[in-house]
């Protein structure tokens, strides 16, 4: 079958991606350059990353490769007079031609240069003029951007303001206009309800929804249709993919046995937020603490489960209390890098080496999560008493039609969900040395980094507390981390391109007043969710077209100045939803437990211990079969691996931004995986039933169109009907008969059999093109 489809399809499929390429348009820039000298120096911004770049491995935070006695990272050292340099200071504010660390950097002198010669590093004119610059003006040190509160700045005014359609506009095309770009057209009509449907829904445009908007004249049309997707119940299920992977959720446990686990009613949970349009702050706190909200409801329970989905083990002969820091250790690191956007994790061996964040901090941090009603091994595989473990929920039937009405569970069998708890008595916490689970030295009560902000005296002492800890006003992480990853969302990388670090090491944001300014925004109208991912969607921002030109592509080709719309191929999840929603397979049932769709036989069985329902894989069949990909059954040591070609996570840890990658093997699924070609038997089949079925062209123009989601030029219309022509030719009834065969949807009856098969051959061409699964 593979070598059939390989032979048939490569030369073809090459050939056809090429024929459609589209041509790039020109613009032109504004005039400037973008190697220049701002007027007024910032440390964090322009100082700090060259010394972080060229000075701080040698100069830096690091005593053991600390050479000269100098440090250049904190302005009292930096200042100090030189020990092996009598008389001579790193730097004199103010005096360029004193400070030794300049005229290092400027001397012609081999033996004197900094950086060394040997290092392979060199200080650009630009970067030396920069800290000139900054010595005379002070040399002033900065608090790191990210630890300060941020502040609304005031609104750019741009010259061309009629291009402007929101306040996020102000701030880019500003931006636009410092380097020297012009912003580009508004997208096609097309392009933009793909690109819309796709952010929204995760799910193409139907053809239905193409010809209405086309045809829709009315000058808020787009605010209009904006505000259908965001009120349609997969606008749920499109966010909550992002939140999967931030909250580490799968099917099962982890760890060599890994059998299953009942998560699925939390991820109806998170479901169901997105789509009611519950506040940020509220559904943090539900998830964080909601067991120790006042007489906590059945539903603020369940949202607890998102500190126990991390890895459980299931294998005897372990030490309970090293499983059991582990866990607390995963609630704490995932707290910092999904909610704080900080590397908290580098702090649990030793203080960390570039934040200001000590040892004892995240402890202390880690005290908030270590009071739990856990253990680190309750009990080995088994039955159903072990797909939860204790602190765990039941939700009965009763439950589900009345105050759980968004879970949706069809069998009347029990249903338990690990959720969190505290004991009755308070456990103690304790600096582990290097991190070492059986080596505690000093005790420690819970508290947050000062450095982020203080833990007022006014908060209790709980996970409750640190809930109301994130979203004080004054605290500077909560709303930019948030802010950031949906931005990431919608423009495939974020204003800070490191989410899961805002610290010394990250990265600076490209937009930093827009980011505060968002942030401010977020918290000022009550954290409201839906508010912030339409400011987005109807900016002229995002509205662009992804068209690139050559100048714009030399000038800043990671798009970093937001002078197009961004052009990506869409998550793993959403690659499936494109195939099932365009043939019509689609089963759009919201909720519910995960689906076991078609896999390769033999993978969960050659990487098992061998005990538990999951050391075998039992396809589902019928409409399971077609489920979204976010319902896809994630068994973490056997991920799914059509996803994991394309980038899935798998589950082990949180994540808060998957690679990109573009690799042969994606091709392979995308040509041999059986959902791919039963989608294209099937929407071949039902274009051929149609009222269309002798007009052969007409037919192509629609699956084109059903799929891309834009009608085809006259070009590709012809290059379609010849590669028909030509499999017609070429197929035999028995290639026919076995290309037909795959897949368990009931097949069509009173059809050509070649001509079937040599159209399904087309629409697998057409799934193949790289357009077809990207976000243009």
């Amino acid at each position: 079958m593979n070598t059939l489809w390989n032979r048939l399809y490569v030369g073809a499929i090459f050939a056809f991606s090429v024929a459609i390429i589209q041509s790039c348009q020109n613009s032109q820039g504004d005039g400037q350059t973008l190697e220049s000298v701002p007027d007024q120096i910032s440390y964090n911004f322009h100082v700090r990353p060259i010394l972080s770049d060229n000075c701080f491995a040698c100069h830096g935070p690091d005593a053991n490769k600390r050479e000269a006695g100098l440090r250049l990272d904190i302005a009292e050292e930096a200042f100090r007079a030189l020990q092996e340099t009598s008389g001579a200071h790193g730097i004199v504010p103010g005096i360029p031609m004193q400070s030794e660390a300049y005229l290092r950097m400027i001397s012609d002198d081999p033996e004197l240069r900094m950086p060394p010669p040997q290092s392979n590093l060199k200080l650009s004119d630009t970067e030396i003029k920069i800290i000139e610059k900054w010595i005379q003006q002070g040399a002033k040190y900065e608090p790191h951007w990210a630890f300060v509160p941020p502040k609304r700045p005031e609104l750019p005014n741009p010259t061309d303001r009629d291009w402007v359609l929101n306040e996020i506009d102000r701030f880019t095309r500003s931006k636009m206009q410092e380097v020297g770009l012009m912003p580009n057209a508004v997208a096609d009509k097309e392009s933009l309800l793909k690109r819309l449907s796709l952010d929204l829904t995760g799910l193409p445009p139907t053809l239905e929804m193409m010809d209405e908007f086309l045809q829709d004249g009315r000058p808020d049309a787009y605010e209009q249709w904006v505000d259908r997707l965001l009120e349609s119940a997969a606008y749920g299920e499109k966010m909550a993919v992002y939140w999967m992977d931030i909250a580490r959720f799968a099917d099962s446990h982890g760890f060599q046995d890994d059998s299953y686990r009942s998560m699925w009613p939390w991820r109806d949970w998170v479901i169901h937020a997105f789509n009611t349009n519950m506040p940020y702050d509220q559904f943090i706190t539900w998830q964080l603490a909601g067991d120790l909200l006042p007489e906590p409801t059945k539903e603020q329970l369940l949202a607890t489960g998102f500190n126990r989905n991390h890895k459980i083990t299931e294998e005897g002969g372990i030490v309970d209390e090293e499983y059991r820091v582990m866990y607390v250790t995963d609630r704490t690191n995932t707290f910092g890098k999904a909610l704080m956007g900080i590397t908290m994790e580098c702090a649990g061996c030793h203080d960390h080496k570039y934040d200001p964040i000590s040892q004892k901090e995240y402890y202390q941090l880690y005290a908030f999560f270590n009071n739990i009603r856990e253990r680190g091994i309750e009990s080995v595989v088994g039955g159903p008493e072990t797909y939860a473990k204790v602190p765990f929920m039941e939700i009965t039937n009763e439950e589900v039609e009345s105050i759980l009405t968004f879970v949706n569970k069809k069998d009347t069998l029990g249903l338990i969900v690990s959720v969190m708890g505290e004991l009755d008595s308070i456990r103690p916490s304790f600096i582990l040395d290097r991190g070492l689970y059986d080596q505690p030295t000093v005790p420690v009560k819970p508290n947050t980094p000062e450095s982020i902000l203080s833990f007022d005296s006014g908060f209790e002492p709980n996970r409750l507390g640190l809930a109301k800890w994130m979203f004080d006003p004054k605290n500077p992480l909560t709303s930019r981390v948030f802010v950031n990853q949906i931005w990431q969302e919608f423009f495939g990388k974020g204003i800070v391109s490191t989410p899961g670090d805002f610290g010394m090491q990250g990265a600076l944001p490209s937009h930093p007043e827009l980011l505060d300014w968002l942030a401010v925004d977020f918290m000022e109208h009550g954290w409201d969710v839906k508010r912030l991912v339409r400011q987005l969607v109807t900016s002229a921002t995002y509205r662009q077209s992804a068209v690139i030109s050559p100048e714009k592509l030399e000038q800043d080709p990671e798009n970093i100045y937001l002078a197009r719309a961004p052009r990506f191929r869409v998550k793993a999840e959403f690659v499936r939803d494109i195939v099932l929603a365009s043939s019509g397979l689609i089963n759009k049932e919201v909720g519910g437990p995960s689906a076991k769709p078609y896999q390769p036989p033999g993978l969960w069985e050659g990487a098992t211990s061998g005990r538990g329902i999951l050391s075998v894989y039992k396809q589902d069949h019928g409409p399971q079969l077609y489920r979204r990909g976010l319902y896809n059954f994630i068994k973490r040591t056997v991920p799914p691996p059509a996803m994991t070609m394309f980038d899935a996570s798998n589950r082990d840890q949180c994540e808060v931004e998957r690679t990109t990658t573009n690799t042969p093997l994606q091709a392979l699924v995308m040509l041999n995986d059986p959902t791919v070609l039963e989608a294209s038997r099937v929407l071949a089949g039902r274009l051929l039933m149609s009222s269309d079925k002798d007009n052969m062209e007409a037919i192509l123009q629609h699956a084109f169109r059903q799929i891309v989601c834009r009608k085809p030029s006259e070009m590709e219309t012809k290059l379609l009907v010849r590669y028909f022509a030509g499999r017609m030719e070429s197929l035999s009834i028995e290639e026919a008969r076995d290309l037909l065969s795959v897949g368990e949807y009931p097949m069509a009856e009173g059809l050509d059999e070649v001509q079937w098969a040599s159209l399904m051959q087309v629409i697998v061409s057409i799934y193949n093109l790289e357009e077809t699964i990207s976000k243009t």
